[in-house]
């Protein structure tokens, strides 16, 4: 589980993002705070995985928030969550180490999809050696990556197929099922993504024969 800890100084709103974690698998939220100081001292003490931090906070701008946690050696993921959609509000997030920038309001699934990439990238770092360009591409999220999904086929999101290119990316070779069970799909839409990005060229498919019945299809990475 990734604990979080949520930063808004709005209760309603704390609230409602809280429950919009707690539906996503491998997340729970352990605090929720409304001012900057009791998000560095939350921080200090319950040491979470994720802070989903709003800019316009009673005593210390968001962004300063951010600042000072990276100043103190605070490494984990950040999600800046505000109305604010200024220029230097989203450059100052970019260059502070925010994960990503998300523009209240929104809806559980704009939430949803972002942390699911964030679970993908930490599980593939986790379970892996980076060993190549094209795993460091898809896990940094770059250029060559996503262009990948920048044009995908009809009944396929673009969000979801970074998600299974994240997945893909931290292991050897992967079936459609077990990048399925990485990132939350059926087993079938998983196939679909897959074939995609052979199709593209941003994955290979091999056979693997067994004792018996079809070969499997397995995935990698270029």
């Amino acid at each position: 589980m990734i604990d979080v800890l949520v930063v808004d100084d709005d209760f309603m709103v704390a609230s409602i993002h809280t429950r919009f974690v707690e539906r996503t698998d491998g997340y729970r939220v352990v605090g929720s705070v409304r001012t900057g100081t009791d998000a560095l001292e939350a921080v200090a003490e319950l040491r979470p995985g994720l802070v989903l931090l709003d800019v316009h906070l009673p005593d210390l701008s968001g962004l300063e928030v951010l600042r000072r946690l990276r100043a103190g050696g605070f490494t984990a993921d950040v999600v800046v969550i505000t109305a604010a959609r200024e220029a230097d509000s989203v450059r100052s997030a970019l260059h502070g180490g925010a994960a990503h920038y998300l523009v209240k309001p929104f809806e559980y699934d704009d939430l949803r999809v972002r942390l699911e990439q964030l679970r993908a990238t930490r599980q593939a770092l986790q379970t892996t050696e980076v060993t190549d360009q094209g795993t460091i591409d898809a896990l940094f999220g770059s250029v060559e990556v996503r262009s990948a999904t920048g044009s995908m086929p009809k009944g396929l999101s673009t969000e979801t197929g970074e998600l299974v290119l994240a997945a893909l990316s931290g292991q050897q070779q992967v079936s459609a099922a077990e990048c399925a069970a990485s990132v939350g799909l059926s087993r079938v839409t998983a196939r679909r993504y897959l074939e995609h990005f052979v199709t593209v060229g941003a994955a290979t498919v091999r056979l693997r024969y067994g004792r018996t019945g079809r070969p499997e299809r397995r995935y990698s990475a270029l």
